[in-house]
């Protein structure tokens, strides 16, 4: 059940950053889109994504954290590049600052829906 709820807050922050940073757009209108994209996104996250901090481990030492934005930029970017080159999702991300801005929103909208989530799961027990 956690997996679905992951699931579908990946999709909804995908959503709002497609729908708030200009340069992302979305081919289609069909919540197959997002839905597809958060797995993309989830299975980017799991392999390129440590082997990206395992690299830059220095960089993000010496900025104190801050180049783990980059890291979410550039995975954001290979994941809309993965979706439209491989798997024909319409899903499309104009440049490196396009998918930075994303990342952040996508980023924001994660932590405040799994935050909610987490408030109505300790409720219940």
């Amino acid at each position: 059940m956690k997996l679905l709820i992951r699931w579908v807050i990946a999709s909804l922050a995908l959503f709002a950053a497609a729908w708030l940073v200009p340069g992302i757009t979305v081919d289609g209108s069909g919540w197959i889109i997002y839905a597809l994209m958060a797995i993309i996104l989830g299975l980017v996250n799991a392999i390129v994504r440590p082997l990206l901090k395992f690299m830059s481990c220095p960089l993000i030492l010496l900025t104190l954290g801050l180049f783990v934005l980059i890291i979410n930029g550039i995975t954001l970017w290979l994941a809309s590049a993965i979706a439209v080159n491989w798997f024909h999702v319409g899903f499309y991300i104009d440049g490196f600052w396009a998918a930075f801005q994303g990342a952040l929103v996508v980023s924001v909208v994660t932590i405040v829906l799994s935050a909610l989530v987490k408030e109505d799961d300790d409720k219940d027990k």
